[in-house]
């Protein structure tokens, strides 16, 4: 069986050449995050700060066939304990083959098209505890190797350990009620998280059309939530089912004009409690370009989702609308704004909202915020747990 330390091993066995070139860099941040509204539990708090260190490594050998990227990642948060967490993102070995790649240890891979939400990415876990927008990720283990033909690039991913998701604290905010354990998944699988993954993935440039074909099989990276009764509290336990599940992602260029789908189909493996279902999402961002005498350039984004799932087992896009925009400034200082709302088609009381911008001071600081606004009055809506959690936050990174 394939586990973290063969991998390793593998992965130290491809540094037997003196290094050419090495880089080193990464950034500190601090980030002050306050919650407008009373928790939903007494015990959660009402703001926090928190910082980050995230250095990155870089070094490349053999005329640049050969490299070693390193990339980690660690936040310490005021207020939750399990929010200050530490991860290698990245911890890989890559060698680049005239057709060919080969990489061997921790990376972050990323599928998917559409804004609003990615179906297709199943790589990686999701860091849960960073963001609610589920673009944050863990260091997953794998080896992967790449074919680079003319008629696409064909990815094929052994994944030999699976990682849980990690969950805000009970002090923490933007966290399920009742609250979802750490540290007490249970597996479908005999082998838990040493599970033995695969995913293959066909990709292909086709006039103006980019078509994905994607193909999982192993732990899903979504938990279910079980409930845990004792007589004095309940709580949830995430279970990973065995699952099997085909993707399709795709964009259409076409002018200004981008149009965008995701689509999957995902099975249970065996005996699971997983139900089979299909989900998809669908839309468009059309570019406005100097539309003005700042030459600002402005999308426009509409999206449709849907889920075949029941509401309560679906997550928050099971029938919804998006739309938003991505607003570039084109300055020196590469100011940006994105900003999303999200309605439920069922439920007219169930909705979201964000909005993220950025901008550098000099070269090498860069300041955050955001604004993410939840709403629902039904205990059925997977979002019902954050009615109380919006949330406005202020950051400032420096790169080095």
């Amino acid at each position: 069986m394939m586990n973290s330390k063969h991998l390793t091993a593998i992965l130290f066995a491809g540094l037997i050449a003196p290094p050419s070139h090495a880089e080193f860099l990464g950034y500190v941040g601090l980030q002050a995050r306050a919650f407008p509204s009373t928790a939903a539990d007494p015990a959660q708090g009402s703001e926090t700060i928190s910082g980050v260190l995230a250095p990155e490594w870089y070094q490349q050998w053999n005329d640049g066939d050969d490299s070693l990227n390193v990339k980690a990642f660690y936040r310490y948060d005021s207020q939750d304990d399990e929010r200050s967490h530490a991860d290698l993102r990245e911890f890989y070995w890559q060698h680049v083959g005239n057709n060919w790649e080969l990489t061997v240890g921790v990376n972050t891979i990323f599928w998917g098209v559409t804004e609003s939400q990615h179906l297709v990415d199943i790589i990686n876990q999701t860091d849960f505890i960073e963001a609610p927008d589920g673009e944050d990720k863990l260091g997953q283990p794998m080896i992967h190797y790449a074919s680079i033909q003319d008629w696409g690039v064909v990815d094929v991913f052994v994944l030999p350990a699976f990682r849980p998701r990690q969950f805000a604290g009970e002090e923490g905010r933007l966290r399920s009620i009742p609250i979802t354990q750490n540290d007490t998944e249970q597996y479908q699988s005999d082998k838990e998280d040493e599970h033995i993954d695969y995913a293959l993935r066909w990709s292909h440039y086709l006039g103006d059309w980019n078509i994905g074909l994607s193909w999982f099989q192993g732990t899903s990276r979504e938990p279910i939530y079980l409930p845990q009764i004792s007589p004095t509290s309940v709580t949830l336990r995430p279970y990973y089912a065995l699952i099997e599940q085909s993707g399709l992602d795709a964009q259409y260029v076409s002018g200004d004009w981008l149009w965008k789908l995701e689509a999957i189909y995902r099975r249970g493996i065996g005996h699971s409690i997983t139900e089979d279902f299909a989900a998809s999402t669908a839309g468009f961002e059309y570019t406005l370009t100097s539309i003005n005498s700042l030459y600002w350039d402005l999308g426009l984004l509409l999206e449709y989702s849907h889920d075949t799932r029941d509401r309560i087992k679906a997550g928050p896009f099971q029938n919804d609308v998006f739309v938003g925009g991505r607003l570039s400034l084109n300055d020196i200082a590469s100011s940006e704004l994105l900003f999303g709302y999200s309605q439920d088609i069922d439920e007219q009381a169930s909705r979201s909202a964000f909005m993220e911008a950025s901008t550098r001071l000099g070269d090498s600081t860069r300041i955050t915020a955001e604004i993410y606004h939840f709403h629902s009055d039904s205990n059925n809506d997977p979002i019902y747990s954050l009615r109380r959690d919006s949330y406005i936050e202020l950051g400032l990174e420096f790169y080095y």
